[in-house]
């Protein structure tokens, strides 16, 4: 089984998601991204890959560093390194027979440099799209538990269910 590696441009996602975009042209970068690691926690917890987030260090100088938070790592690069290097060497690093690495990024030279070295390229905008699906699918799964439970926790048993729908369909019938 293929172990999955999703490497994501934290600026460029940002710069390309409309909610995500205002909050940047509203100088709230820090929000921004905070909102970006959420929806991507959320996202961690539905889907089985390693995530891997990376900003340049351009819009937080003097920050180099890597720490691990909701399950993500999160990379700043070093204050001379953009994101887009980091990534491309990484990715490249990381991908393998037994590794598939998925880079996000709008980026489209960056993108061409990501596929020559095998990688699976997604766009910002297309990643968006995945993140919506898998939160659809997860308000689905939760309904389908919530209401699995409220039929478990039912004082009526099969037999005596049936007869109340039988009951009612005979009642409204008869309207």
């Amino acid at each position: 089984m293929m172990h999955e590696v999703l490497i994501i441009d934290g600026y460029n996602v940002i710069g390309n998601w409309p909610e995500l975009d205002k909050l940047k042209q509203d100088d709230k970068l820090a929000d921004a991204r905070d909102d970006l690691l959420a929806q991507l926690a959320e996202f961690r917890k539905y889907e089985d890959a390693e995530i891997i987030l990376v900003f340049d260090a351009m819009y937080v100088p003097g920050i180099t560093q890597r720490y691990d938070q909701y399950n993500l790592q999160v990379v700043w690069t070093q204050e001379d390194q953009t994101a887009d290097s980091y990534i491309e060497k990484l990715a490249g690093d990381l991908q393998n027979r037994l590794t598939q690495v998925t880079v996000v990024t709008s980026d489209q030279a960056e993108q061409w440099t990501i596929f020559s070295r095998g990688a699976v390229r997604i766009s910002s905008r297309e990643f968006k799209m995945v993140i919506q699906r898998a939160k659809a699918e997860i308000a689905r799964d939760v309904r389908h538990y919530r209401d699995t439970d409220l039929r478990r926790r039912s004082p009526w048993d099969s037999n005596q269910l049936l007869s109340l729908a039988k009951l009612r369909d005979d009642l409204t019938k008869n309207d």
